[in-house]
């Protein structure tokens, strides 16, 4: 009696065990990888939303490849290195097929050796300085030449900005944009003494002295203006500072590459009216797609207050673009993935066609939006049509000669144009 037991229990826990085992087999498991806690869970917090409802709909239409997706969802707690570790444990431990996360550009990098090292599968959804292209990557943010520069032009074109402040939070997308953004000015005849650089910890919250010096700068009898890669939530008292001192988007006007509809909720924007943001969307651009996908998002988050915005639309598009994929390889293997995402196509929210290029970055468009009294943006210009992502700066000496390729016989993310050589998958 007591060995049938034995047998029983055994029977039973293995049975138990194999039903496990196929239960997670019947599920593809999304990672979402970000951060609902710290500086920046004021700008994160709504991508993980983003990703779960984008399960939720895909799950309604039958799943993918006839199974349910299933998210895993972690929080970095804007904790730079625990990127890396729970990217190891979503890969590692969760199995899962693909993560959707990161928002900062040391987030990616800390996250970029261990994707790369396990061969898993990151959408990055978020703007960022360029100067690198992984396999394992897919950047559906903006590259500097999707946004940065053509702001610059704007500034300089439409407003005849002379003098100009890159003011950013101190890590690597800030620096590397703003060492673009410094050569580019510079191979337009704008003088060093024009050009003041100012950089700031994360969660930054002393603004009083920096604005002072700002608007000190800006009194030399020349239009100037301040391009802002500040991120996270020191953008609240940076702000509010400006109005404080009475600084108007008439004085200088401040560009942000940072903040959107969301950041903006947080505000009181009448001091901000008239100040811009450089983005591949709006919430306020009219088309049936937009209203279809706002219409999407209050419904799942129960809430008509909450907002839309840029990264959200990166996030539909990779995430659109990725389940295309799945099924165009018949698998969520990495590499048949990959290589199936290359010119797969998706809507853009602000009407036109997003297409992954080779160099794993997207097609889009261009919008310059004006701050508005109620937290939205009024487009004041725009690209004529879709302009594809660089992966490498054409202004820095060390990347000017340097294409990315994921196609053979290049399949390279830094593949030197006059040695003909890859130098590695990325710098």
């Amino acid at each position: 009696m007591k060995l049938k037991r034995i047998i029983k229990t055994a029977t039973a826990t293995i049975l138990l065990s194999l039903s496990t085992v196929s239960l997670a087999a019947d599920t593809i498991k999304v990672g979402v990888l970000h951060s609902l806690s710290g500086t920046m869970a004021i700008s994160e917090t709504t991508l993980k939303d983003t990703v779960l409802m984008m399960i939720e709909e895909q799950n309604k239409k039958g799943g993918l490849l006839g199974k349910q997706l299933e998210p895993v969802v972690v929080d970095p707690a804007s904790n730079w290195p625990l990127f890396a570790e729970k990217t190891r444990e979503l890969i590692s431990q969760e199995k899962v097929d693909v993560i959707f996360g990161c928002w900062t550009s040391v987030s990616r990098k800390s996250v970029l050796p261990v994707i790369e090292e396990l061969n898993g599968l990151l959408f990055y959804p978020v703007q960022y300085e360029g100067e690198e292209s992984s396999k394992n990557v897919f950047y559906t943010g903006a590259s500097p030449n999707q946004q940065a520069i053509p702001a610059v032009d704007y500034l300089m074109n439409e407003i005849g900005v002379e003098r100009w402040v890159l003011a950013g939070t101190d890590y690597v997308y800030p620096r590397t944009t703003n060492k673009v953004l410094e050569a580019y000015l510079k191979a337009k005849g704008v003088a060093d003494a024009d050009i003041m650089i100012n950089y700031t910890p994360f969660g930054h919250s002393d603004w009083q002295g920096i604005v002072s010096d700002i608007n000190k700068f800006g009194s030399k009898g020349k239009q100037t203006a301040v391009v802002s890669t500040i991120n996270g939530d020191a953008n609240i008292p940076f702000y509010k500072e400006l109005g404080n001192q009475g600084i108007s988007a008439e004085d200088i006007p401040v560009v942000a590459f940072s903040v959107g509809e969301e950041e903006l909720s947080g505000l009181d924007t009448k001091p901000l009216v008239g100040h811009l943001a450089a983005w591949n969307y709006f919430q306020s651009v009219e088309s049936e797609e937009n209203t279809a996908f706002i219409k999407q998002w209050k419904k799942f988050i129960k809430d008509k207050k909450r907002v839309t915005n840029d990264p959200m639309e990166a996030t539909y598009i990779g995430f659109n673009m990725w389940t295309k994929a799945v099924e165009k390889a018949g698998t969520t293997d990495t590499d048949k993935v990959e290589q199936a995402m290359i010119g797969i196509t998706s809507p853009n929210l602000t009407g036109g066609t997003a297409v992954m290029n080779r160099n794993h970055h997207l097609s889009k468009p261009v919008l310059i939006g004006e701050i508005q009294s109620d937290g939205q943006f009024e487009v004041v210009w725009e690209t004529d049509g879709v302009v594809p992502g660089d992966a490498w700066s054409d202004f820095l000496p060390g990347s000017m000669d340097i294409v990315a390729d994921w196609v053979a016989p290049i399949n390279c993310g830094n593949f030197n144009a006059k040695t003909a050589k890859c130098s590695g998958q990325n710098f």
